[in-house]
């Protein structure tokens, strides 16, 4: 019984840790934008790589965590 608590606690706090960084990612996204205009595309494109990257997270927890 602890072990399927235990895995649902991992699974949500791997989530939150994932939202959070999404969350950097698009605020510092959007600073380097406004700083620099001109390099919008790649750093749209980065952000997106490094958000798949971060919420990649959840879904190991996911498999580790669920039965």
């Amino acid at each position: 019984m602890f072990a399927t608590i235990s895995g649902g606690i991992h699974i949500g706090l791997a989530a939150l840790g994932s939202a959070i960084g999404v969350g950097f990612i698009g605020m510092k996204a959007a600073e380097a934008t406004g700083r620099n205009p001109g390099a919008a595309a790649a750093i749209r494109n980065q952000a997106i790589i490094f958000a798949a990257l971060s919420e990649g997270i959840v879904f190991i927890a996911i498999f580790l965590g669920g039965k």
